[in-house]
């Protein structure tokens, strides 16, 4: 066999001529004169370096090797059309899917309103969430493992598309009956001995907090630090020490008053939250859609102070 390959005008021929059993029945399913099926025929024969179909009388038949043959094309055909429809689908319906990575706090408060408004407009559509730090999920997209990441900008830069959607700023939270809650402010002179509880070490949000003391020129106590929002929450709710959070993430608790938001001292505490990408090929319809529906949302939260 040569190292030839038959193209696809050749395998629908082989399959034609196979289906009817005759060269005219063939080049008429294909609309195609009867030479032109003869031509590829022997063209696809001589590639293969066999003989494929044996005339007998009227009837063209397969040989055995053409009976190997067939099956394979039957094969490729198959999947070539299978292709075809879950692409036409794609654009139409919305097939598909998505994977998606955030961290914990964006999969909580973020993620399911973007889902909801994401489900509407792609029903048939099946994502799937990732939920990590953003630094390790950004190891994840380089090996395109993920298609998008929702996630906070870190400082260095990064290989990969960004597109921000939302700015935040960090704020204390105590509990109603902590002084800071009657004041509603803060004496700078109190920063060095309180108890703060603030997100994991090695994350941005860890990071910007301890250069804010920095620049502040206060030197805390050792901050109690916690891999998740909700127990910052609730250690700040039963007065064991200050939390540093998002507005929006706890939103809820500065309603009901469990919570008291106190602003933080000297310069705001921000950060950037954006959606990361592959640069290396277009973003689908699937993508762009979530993308717009991520940063409607992002605003929103954006606007929680």
């Amino acid at each position: 066999m040569t190292d030839l390959l038959p193209d696809l005008r050749q395998l629908r021929a082989f399959v034609a001529v196979a289906d009817e059993g005759s060269f005219t029945l063939a080049a008429k399913k294909l609309f195609l004169t009867q030479s032109a099926i003869s031509h590829s025929m022997k063209a696809l024969e001589d590639s293969l370096g066999c003989r494929l179909l044996d005339r007998l009388g009227k009837k063209t038949i397969l040989t055995e090797e053409g009976e190997v043959f067939l099956r394979r094309c039957r094969r490729v055909l198959g999947e070539l059309e299978d292709a075809g429809r879950e692409l036409d689908g794609l654009k139409r319906w919305g097939q598909g899917r998505i994977r998606i990575g955030a961290p914990h706090s964006l999969c909580q408060f973020l993620l399911p309103t973007v889902l909801r408004e994401f489900r509407d407009c792609f029903p048939r559509c099946e994502p799937t969430i990732e939920a990590d730090d953003t630094a390790r999920l950004l190891d994840r997209i380089e090996e395109h493992e993920l298609d998008l990441i929702l996630g906070l900008r870190p400082r260095a830069g990064t290989g990969e598309g960004y597109r921000p959607i939302f700015r935040d700023r960090m704020t204390f939270a105590v509990s109603p009956m902590h002084p800071w809650a009657e004041t509603g402010e803060v004496d700078i002179d109190d920063l060095s001995k309180v108890q703060f509880i603030i997100y994991a070490r090695g994350t941005e949000t860890h990071r910007l907090i301890e250069e804010h003391f920095e620049e502040l020129g206060v030197r805390t106590r050792a901050p109690l630090v916690l891999g998740d929002m909700e127990a910052i929450k609730g250690m700040a709710k039963i007065g064991l020490g200050v939390g540093i959070v998002a507005p929006w993430v706890a939103k809820r608790e500065f309603d009901d008053g469990s919570l008291i938001a106190i602003p933080v001292s000297g310069a705001p505490i921000e950060r950037e939250w954006g959606i990361f990408f592959n640069t290396d090929r277009k973003l689908s319809l699937i993508e762009e859609t979530f993308a717009g529906i991520a940063e409607m949302v992002g605003s929103e939260l954006g606007g929680t102070h």
